[in-house]
């Protein structure tokens, strides 16, 4: 009896160790999380699961996801853009506008948008790395310009659907065998990007440069050309979304993607993404943008007020932070007493 007690295993089951993985990988609980979410809100609204909310979800989602991927780069490096909302509200009015006046193509048009906010975001790294300002203050102070040539652009005017071209907006609205075409696009845009971070040497040094950025230089890692990089890809990829954000809404405002940034980060956030640096993935952050989608859809079949996002998206920043702060502060604990040891 003793031999066949002394046999069994002394470790955790399976079931205590696939929740042991789960609640190490933060893109996992998040997809737990947004399956319990579902099932919950489908019960009070039967309709949140069609077919045709999901899709209008996902494609809502993919918009923000494709920002928070370049915003996630820049949060690794153990800085912040919070401009972001001001270039993709520019960059849709400028792409907009230049169709209303029919002086581009429809593809140039979108080159001259994705160019804008490339350049933007250089100007974002360049005043960071060149100037040494602190990316909060310097993104704080453009977010601010950006938006003031937004207005200055606009005229006090609006360009509305009927002044852009016949079934622009259709691209919004279509899919790929059933899946919605900004998806496929925004899942191109994730993968590339994971792939980079996690393959190749830039994305090995972006990493070493937000856990580090001394110890980076000291190895010779240019620092200040990493996060040049970072804000660079960050302003490109605000392009993508600021052009899809047109073909999206079609009637484009002066004051379009107004207080986004806060989505954007939270996604980044909530996604893994953390705020100290040189962790998080691109993954978990395009989880994240469809984690918070399904909440602001969630609060709309519920009928719940809207005001509500707001302080979710607050929410949602200090507790992934807290989390962070807790993991870390184990993990050096954990760390001390095995040296000591």
């Amino acid at each position: 009896m003793s031999a066949e007690v002394s046999a069994r295993p002394s470790g955790p089951g399976a079931g205590a160790r696939i929740l042991s993985t789960v609640g190490r990988s933060r893109e996992l609980t998040l997809a737990g999380v947004m399956v319990v979410l579902c099932l919950v809100v489908a019960l009070l609204a039967p309709h949140f699961l069609s077919l045709s909310n999901l899709s209008q979800v996902a494609t809502l989602a993919a918009i923000i996801a494709i920002a928070a991927v370049g915003e996630s780069m820049v949060i690794i490096t153990k800085n912040v853009d919070l401009s972001v909302e001001s270039t993709i509200g520019l960059v849709a009015f400028v792409v907009a506008d230049v169709l209303r006046q029919k002086a581009l193509p429809v593809p140039m048009a979108w080159l001259v948008g994705v160019g804008l906010g490339l350049v933007l975001g250089m100007a974002n790294g360049a005043i960071i790395t060149l100037l040494r300002v602190p990316s909060l203050v310097a993104t704080l102070g453009t977010l601010s310009i950006f938006r003031g040539l937004d207005f200055f652009v606009a005229g006090g005017h609006e360009v509305n659907l009927a002044d852009l071209p016949p079934g622009y907006s259709d691209a919004a609205t279509s899919a790929f065998f059933g899946v919605p075409l900004f998806v496929i696009l925004a899942i191109v845009v994730v993968v590339v990007v994971a792939l980079v971070l996690r393959l190749t040497r830039f994305g090995r040094q972006l990493y070493a440069v937000g856990s580090n950025a001394e110890a980076a230089m000291i190895i010779g890692i240019r620092s200040r050309l990493m996060v040049f990089g970072a804000f660079s890809a960050c302003g490109l990829l605000a392009g993508i979304a600021g052009v899809l954000w047109g073909m999206e809404f079609g009637t484009i405002y002066a004051t379009s993607a107004s207080g986004v940034a806060l989505q954007i980060i939270a996604a980044a956030v909530v996604g893994g993404v953390t705020i100290a640096g040189g962790a998080g993935t691109v993954v978990g952050a395009a989880l994240g943008a469809l984690f918070l989608g399904l909440i602001n859809n969630s609060l709309l079949l519920l009928q719940m007020p809207q005001e509500l996002l707001q302080v979710i998206y607050g929410a949602v920043i200090l507790v992934a932070v807290t989390a962070d702060a807790l993991i870390q502060r184990r993990e050096r604990r954990v760390a001390a007493e095995h040296a000591f040891r």
